[in-house]
């Protein structure tokens, strides 16, 4: 995927901005989805075009002019205005894997890869305010501050926050059975320290964390697959699902279509009606035998993902990591993606959020930003580049959207430029989603105005969790080489992390602001802030 700093992103802004002030009109490009432009229909908000995740706005043109091809279209050998977009829309992602990978790396010496740091991974990493809904859909929550950092380019920039939040698990509420598939990788590549001793001990710490009625089976695959155990049930057979752990060695090379493929059919013959069916893969993702691409591995068990509503949580492991690939299977088989470097994220995985990643609160969840044209003069999302929906497909429930679990939380952050002397409202945030049980649609909505992001993000008394939030995007944006309005540098960031983690008291705040020092000392203290070209500036 193409990386762009903000430089990058508005060169050639003030060629097209004269060009279209001559014309009487102003011009909609877009500031993300690797640039393209977004438009809509002038007859309304309900013919959008394109696929929307985040973009610049400015103000529908009253008279376009000829030379105005951003903000016309031909039809017919006729010259017809469109108005612009504000609509953002994207598919729900509970993902962390990116920020788990990227602390691993990090850990051994060396920067994470561009291409592997997915910003909304980052930000979602972390514990957020969010209140929680009494029943079982979501909250939403919208805030902001303003980019109030030393960094260059903060401007009239602000900073808006997205948060959705589901009904944490009842500690002593029933929840239903569990029937999981565990699918392993055996391979050669598994026998370095922190790959399949590290899945051993976690399936042995998962296995004490279930209940008598659920029920487990175990496939492990190198060159080829095979069931170590078939379904079976917790209640007297805890010693036997050891044993078959216990009995996993590494050999050969890595088929992880064969696994899955495998492990699908075997979560087929055990599915139970009324339970959660899953399929958890462990691996290293580093396929190199039978097919490796993600939709042809997944075209394969799609039947069985529809039929019967399986879903797929992948748990990566390794210092070298098939972070796309693993990323793009759980993605497309209706699940999620974590990492686990150590045996104390494996207990935080397969302990602390075993419901979040076994119960589902929600299928096909979409979530779509509408930003005022009154207010807002530019926006831009950070990260989601992989789960934009067409604005049009929102409520087109057959469209793939995320599937969210009990206690969790979704934050969207978006780089919000308001409009001089604008007051009012910003932008209204609704969230969609199907019953995982009924199907039934349901959604829920929230909304800012101008005067709750007005504050300063560090001096104005916004709250600590969006600064974590600020902070984390910040770094993922700095190890991928992309800049945002008022970005402070590595530097600076550290000194914040290490501030809010005593000020929150959160170990994993602290782990952000150590990770964010080890990028600084190998990046050679550079910590600047460097230059963010603002619209009608030139190269």
């Amino acid at each position: 995927m193409e990386r762009r700093t903000y430089a990058r992103e508005y060169a050639g802004a003030g060629a097209r901005m004269l060009g279209l002030l001559l014309a009487g009109g102003m011009l909609l490009t877009a500031c993300g989805g690797g640039g393209s432009v977004h438009k809509s229909s002038a007859d309304g908000a309900s013919g959008r075009q394109g696929t929307s995740g985040g973009g610049q706005v400015a103000p529908a043109p009253a008279t376009a002019g000829a030379s105005d091809e951003g903000a016309q279209q031909a039809e017919g050998g006729r010259q017809k205005s469109v108005a612009p977009d504000y609509l953002s829309t994207f598919a729900l992602d509970v993902d962390t894997a990116s920020y788990g990978y990227a602390r691993r790396r990090l850990a051994d010496g060396y920067l994470p890869e561009a291409e592997t740091v997915r910003p909304e991974e980052f930000v979602n990493s972390f514990r957020q305010d969010y209140r929680r809904p009494a029943g079982n859909g979501f909250s939403v929550t919208v805030d902001g501050a303003r980019a109030d950092t030393g960094g260059a380019g903060a401007g009239d920039w602000s900073l808006v926050r997205v948060g959705l939040a589901t009904r944490v698990a009842d500690e002593h509420g029933e929840r239903p059975a569990a029937a999981l598939t565990f699918v392993v990788d055996i391979s050669g590549s598994m026998a370095e320290p922190g790959r399949l001793d590290l899945v051993k001990k976690s399936l042995s710490i998962l296995t004490d964390e279930l209940r008598d009625d659920d029920s487990v089976s175990l496939v492990t695959f190198s060159d080829e697959a095979k069931t170590l155990l078939p379904t079976t049930r917790l209640r007297d057979h805890r010693g036997k699902i050891r044993d078959a752990v216990d009995s996993m060695e590494p050999t050969d090379s890595t088929n992880v279509e064969a696994g899955i493929r495998r492990g699908y059919e075997e979560a087929v013959d055990g599915h139970r009606q009324g339970a959660n069916n899953r399929v958890v893969l462990l691996s290293d993702a580093l396929a190199n035998t039978g097919e490796t691409d993600a939709d042809a591995i997944l075209e394969r068990i799609d039947a069985a993902r529809h039929d019967y509503g399986i879903t797929l949580f992948g748990v990566g492991v390794g210092s070298d990591y098939g972070d796309a690939l693993m990323e793009r299977l759980t993605n497309k088989g209706d699940g999620h993606t974590t990492y686990v470097a150590d045996e104390t994220q494996a207990r935080k995985v397969f302990v602390d959020q075993l419901p979040a990643h076994i119960e589902l609160r929600a299928r096909d969840a979409k979530a779509q930003v509408a930003f005022d044209p009154k207010t807002v003069q530019q926006f831009k999302l950070i990260g989601y580049e992989d789960r934009k929906v067409a604005d049009e497909d929102f409520r087109n429930d057959s469209v793939d959207g995320g599937e969210i679990g009990p206690g969790h939380t979704v934050t969207a952050l978006y780089a919000v430029r308001l409009r001089d002397g604008a007051a009012g409202h910003v932008a209204t945030a609704t969230v969609r989603w199907l019953d995982p049980r009924t199907r039934a649609p349901h959604e829920e909505s929230g909304s800012v105005e101008t005067g709750a992001i007005d504050g300063g993000l560090w001096g104005g008394g916004s709250g600590k969790r969006l600064q974590v939030a600020a902070v984390a995007a910040y770094f993922a944006q700095e190890l991928r080489g992309d800049r945002l309005p008022g970005q402070p540098g590595l530097g600076e960031l550290a000194t914040r992390a290490s501030s809010l983690a005593a000020a929150t008291e959160d170990s994993s705040v602290r782990k952000l602001a150590d990770a964010i020092a080890r990028a600084d000392r190998l990046k050679g203290g550079s910590g600047s802030d460097g230059g963010v070209q603002q619209e009608g500036e030139m190269d």
